[in-house]
């Protein structure tokens, strides 16, 4: 299949690969910053935006197939939320597609468990499955509200997150279950634990989703992973301090 990207600016490659129910529109003013010292490439996931879904199973493995499939031979890669697993994938089997990782509001795991207690409530991601098969318009908009909650610009994130998630029509049913799927039953932990790129990770201080206590969990795993906390920022920190997020990033791919 053919996903929808784009790409502008130059310099270094740099793939930026969004969350759960959304497109790459929702990147549009921290792409711009980046854009001004890197050439960004803005990737549709399967059945998210202009790209049309899978037609295997919409699993972590053949995402980012069809995910490397279009990306540039060798970039940096940037991944948020569900995006960060796919590109956490993606360094561990295409290591030499990707120079450097960054996660934001990522983690190897996102779901709690006994020994993995920075992470988010199991049943809460189980009662969206259930509530997705209802009515998803509701749903999604509902895991946009999850996203901001904490954030000191929670109101204008909103309806950021609001106007752009449908800017492209909805996103498909089997792509949006699919992405729970990944989400419940993704462990990467052994696979971060031995990646060879330089790693950042990029957390909100108030994320309800991924905590920034996972960070301890992670440099556990990898001892060399750098870490950022955003203070005052919920799920979403490339919008209430696009500034910030965007420095750290381009300082990362500088080191």
């Amino acid at each position: 299949m053919n996903l929808h990207f784009e790409t502008s600016g130059t310099g270094p490659g740099l793939v930026l690969l969004h969350g759960w129910g959304m497109h790459s529109g929702v990147w549009h003013e921290f792409a711009q910053r980046l854009a001004q010292h890197h050439q960004v490439t803005l990737i549709d996931l399967p059945g998210h935006g202009r790209s049309s879904t899978l037609s295997a199973p919409y699993t972590l493995a053949n995402v980012a197939q069809a995910v490397l499939a279009c990306a540039p031979p060798r970039a940096h890669w940037l991944g948020w939320s569900l995006g960060g697993l796919i590109a956490q994938h993606a360094a561990h089997h295409a290591p030499e597609r990707v120079a450097k990782l960054a996660l934001l509001a990522s983690s190897p795991q996102f779901l709690r468990s006994a020994d993995w207690p920075h992470a988010m409530d199991p049943e809460v991601l189980a009662q969206f499955s259930t509530e997705l098969q209802r009515d998803y318009r509701a749903t999604v908009l509902r895991f946009l509200a999850l996203e901001v909650q904490g954030s000191a610009a929670a109101r204008d994130e909103l309806r950021t997150l609001r106007e752009v998630v449908f800017a492209h029509g909805e996103p498909r049913r089997a792509a949006l279950l699919g992405g729970l799927e990944i989400l419940r039953d993704s462990n990467l932990r052994a696979q971060f634990a031995g990646l060879l790129q330089p790693v950042l990770m990029l957390l909100g201080s108030q994320d309800r989703l991924v905590p920034p206590e996972v960070a301890r969990e992670a440099v556990g795993l990898l001892p060399s992973v750098a870490h950022m906390e955003i203070a005052g920022a919920g799920h979403a920190p490339f919008l209430s301090q696009p500034a910030l997020c965007a420095q750290h990033v381009m300082e990362f791919i500088r080191e």
